[in-house]
């Protein structure tokens, strides 16, 4: 009887555990997407910006033309306007090649690495538990 008793606590403790990564998951996505909603950025935003930190994190440039390249996030003008719109909300700046200004560079501004690091903090604490 003892060890059905502490079977039964067993299952139930781990049950707990499970609700608790779970609530922990749902209080982090409810906080990313406070994050997301002060300044809106759309999915093809969001893909673009993500694009951008991980070239830039690798060491790697993103010229416009290949943001408008990513045929598969939508039309070149729709990422046109999205680049634009980056721009406009102050996560990207556009850099004129000193060789050729026909090619602008792209690259995250200090609005978006703080954007990046709130949400590597909100992740961070959710893996925490806190």
């Amino acid at each position: 009887m003892l060890q059905l008793a502490a079977w039964i606590e067993k299952i139930y403790y781990n049950i707990q555990m499970k609700s608790l990564s779970y609530i922990r998951f749902l209080n982090m996505t409810n906080a990313i997407d406070y994050i997301k909603s002060v300044d809106y950025l759309d999915s093809i935003e969001e893909s673009l910006l993500n694009y951008i930190a991980l070239s830039q994190i690798e060491g790697h440039g993103f010229l416009v033309m290949d943001l408008i390249a990513l045929e598969h996030l939508g039309s070149r003008a729709t990422l046109h306007k999205r680049i634009k719109s980056l721009v406009v909300k102050g996560y990207i700046q556009l850099i004129t090649d000193t060789q050729d200004e026909r090619k602008k560079n792209v690259a995250l501004t200090s609005k978006a690495n703080r954007y990046f690091e709130k949400l590597s903090k909100l992740i961070d604490n959710a893996a925490k538990g806190n």
